[in-house]
């Protein structure tokens, strides 16, 4: 997997997610209007939880998520990540007077739109899904909801 340049890596702190190659180290903010076409069916497992606003979920927040499901359900199911911190942003250091250019790449977020799928879990009973993902999305800055496959 070394040439997909998507693969996890950790850097100071093992619990950030972060690309491992970019082209580019910044990137313009942009905007999150309309709704996500992209990755917003289940298609992994058959319990998910979908985002129903936009933001900007970081990497530290999607790690927490998994490791809350994760812990939730122990031994049994399998969970699925399904977005990615692939946009760098950055942060100028305090008290800085204007102008001296951008500042440096601080954290990675995910942009996500409406309708887009979080995680996905399979191989446990739904109650035990419903448990695990409603912990999972307390740790998101966002309102979601739990969807089955259907």
């Amino acid at each position: 997997m070394s040439g997909s340049g998507v693969e996890m890596k950790f850097e100071n702190d093992p619990s950030t997610i972060t690309p491992k190659e970019t082209r580019f180290r910044k990137q313009h903010r942009g905007r999150m209007k309309g709704i996500s076409y992209r990755g917003n069916h289940i298609c992994f497992g058959r319990y998910a939880l979908q985002a129903l606003e936009p933001a900007w979920i970081t990497s530290r927040q999607i790690e927490a998520g998994r490791r809350a499901m994760t812990r939730n359900v122990r031994r049994g199911g399998k969970i699925w990540v399904r977005i990615f911190p692939d946009k760098p942003v950055t942060v100028r250091p305090t008290e800085t007077r204007m102008g001296s250019g951008k500042g440096s790449p601080e954290y990675w977020v995910a942009v996500v739109k409406p309708g887009r799928i979080l995680y996905e879990m399979g191989g446990v009973a739904e109650n035990i899904a419903r448990k695990a993902i409603s912990i999972a999305a307390s740790k998101m800055p966002i309102r979601t909801q739990f969807i089955i496959s259907g």
